[in-house]
């Protein structure tokens, strides 16, 4: 899984300490819900049963690849 920095610094806060590499993974491959923000990064969302059934959101680079974030979505609704 390729990462920005910005990615590798985020994952040292205890926020984000639990985002397991792949429940990661699994929102890439196989997203609810995807969308295209204007700069052309992706969005990704997942249902991840093993943490309490929340959502997590990914936000991928351009290229659909290279993960620059990954957090707990509290306020997506499907």
């Amino acid at each position: 899984m390729r990462t920005t920095k910005y990615f590798e610094a985020i994952c040292q806060r205890p926020d984000r300490a639990d985002i397991q590499v792949e429940w990661i993974e699994t929102v890439v491959r196989y997203p609810l819900k995807e969308v295209v923000q204007q700069d052309g990064r992706i969005r990704r969302w997942g249902l991840i049963p093993e943490a309490d059934n929340r959502y997590l959101r990914v936000v991928l680079l351009p290229d659909g690849e290279t993960v620059h974030n990954a957090f707990f979505d509290e306020g997506f609704a499907p």
